[in-house]
């Protein structure tokens, strides 16, 4: 009785508060909630962030020069991009960079051609294609060349693309075959293709030099991503009932940053929500007993990605579960993504293909009868984008795995309605052994991610 009275008073308390006063409670809350994250967090010693290291100029030319080498080993005679991912990868200028508007019509190009040296040795040569009042600009953006740029320059009125084949760049090869950047704008491959270049798509060794990373950038992903998992388990330490999606998602982002970190993309779901792999939700769904959090974030460190993906419980939540709450299904089917993706991990080897690696996790959980509630693919490569090339589906056979490649391996199951599992981890090809985790190690239970 004295129960009862006790909380209609708190109830009436609660109904007379000032909505002033309620936001401020749940603001305090929050703050608490954060603190305690980024504090939680800070006590790892970041250690984490010792790999990563910025490029310097010379990992530039060794990527162009591997470019290089890669143009002639599939008969090519220039690889071109406008400002982007791949721009960044050899020269450090992102489109927003370039252009902090918009993406306007005006070409400006990266140009990267073979050249052989009297000693057999094949190196780089690059020249920009930029509207002639925007020259001094493009020199200023500080591009990573050890010497002056070389531009070619176009007047508005003028063809650009004409502009360019007439330049003498080309030496005697009177209409060059170009490789085009898979990002590139359409109406100036078409363009170039109008107007005497042969135009083939990105793919074969060219491809390739992006797919496999050399250690300085594995380096960078392993510290993005085991800082983007420590977070995640760092936070979770800070739960509560009732915190909403959103507000994870706030938390989860301010305590990467406290690393020095730049999330950029975050999915929160509790319980049945995370049946949508890539949500679709408000964001406004409360935390309840007995509820799933997926959490599959993506932050960004030196301008590379980190993507990764835990399904767990708060540390609050009884291990083992009380009976009156029916998870044996849940419980099942989170060691069931374990241990497909386990599978996944050892069809990781050198000359192995991108479908056996899902086939490998996809026959685990076909096995265990939830074939169909496993909708996507199982991963793909990871770098200066979040999703790359090669990607892990069942059908692609031809993309052979090479050391030195780094993969997602996200196997799910959802079941609608009612609750998703998904684990996904970032591994490293290598010339010998299993593929490495370089996003601080496995999740080993619902309560331990």
């Amino acid at each position: 009785m004295l129960l009862c009275l006790a909380i209609g008073t708190l109830f009436l308390a609660w109904k007379h508060l000032s909505l002033t006063d309620v936001t401020t409670i749940l603001s305090s809350k929050k703050i608490k909630f954060q603190k305690c994250s980024i504090d939680k967090y800070l006590e790892t010693g970041l250690e984490f962030l010792k790999t990563a290291e910025r490029p310097p100029l010379d990992e530039y030319v060794i990527r162009r020069n591997n470019l290089a080498k890669a143009l002639v080993a599939d008969g090519v005679d220039a690889f071109v991009v406008e400002p982007g991912y791949t721009f960044s990868y050899y020269a450090n200028v992102t489109q927003p960079e370039w252009e902090v508007w918009e993406p306007e019509e005006r070409p400006f190009l990266m140009v990267i051609r073979p050249v052989k040296l009297p000693n057999g040795f094949i190196i780089a040569n690059t020249s920009f294609l930029v509207p002639r009042f925007e020259e001094v600009r493009a020199r200023l953006l500080n591009m990573p060349f050890a010497d002056e740029i070389s531009t070619v320059t176009y007047e508005e009125h003028w063809n650009y693309y004409t502009t360019l084949w007439e330049s003498p760049i080309w030496g005697e090869v009177l209409s060059p075959t170009l490789m085009v950047d898979e990002e590139i704008r359409e109406f100036i491959v078409l363009g170039l293709a109008s107007n005497g270049f042969t135009i083939v798509g990105l793919g074969g060794e060219v491809e390739a030099v992006r797919q496999v990373k050399t250690e300085r950038e594995i380096g960078i992903l392993r510290a993005v991503n085991t800082g983007t998992v420590e977070a995640i388990r760092a936070m979770r330490q800070c739960l509560y009932y009732g915190v909403t999606e959103n507000e994870v998602v706030e938390v989860l982002d301010n305590t990467m940053r406290a690393a020095g970190m730049d999330p950029f993309f975050d999915i929160v779901e509790f319980g049945k929500q995370a049946a949508l792999p890539h949500g679709g939700h408000d964001g406004q769904a409360k935390l309840e007993p007995g509820d799933f959090i997926l959490i599959d974030v993506g932050s960004h460190l030196y301008g590379y990605s980190s993507d990764v993906c835990r399904t767990f419980y708060p540390p609050f939540f009884p291990n083992p579960p009380p009976p009156e709450y029916n998870i044996t299904e849940k419980l099942a089917v989170w060691q069931l993504v374990l241990d497909a993706q386990a599978a996944s991990v050892k069809a990781m080897v050198p000359n192995g293909t991108a479908a056996a690696v899902d086939i490998a996790a996809r026959s685990v959980i076909e096995t265990a009868g939830y074939g169909k509630a496993f909708t996507h693919r199982l991963g793909h490569s990871l770098g200066i984008k979040a999703h790359e090339s090669p990607y892990l589906n069942k059908g692609n056979f031809e993309a052979i795995l090479r050391p030195g490649m780094v993969f997602t391996s996200e196997p799910g199951v959802y079941v609608l309605n009612e609750f998703g599992v998904r684990h996904e981890d970032i591994l490293v090809i290598r010339e010998d052994g299993e593929a490495e985790n370089i996003c601080g190690g496995y999740a080993t239970s619902p309560w331990n991610p």
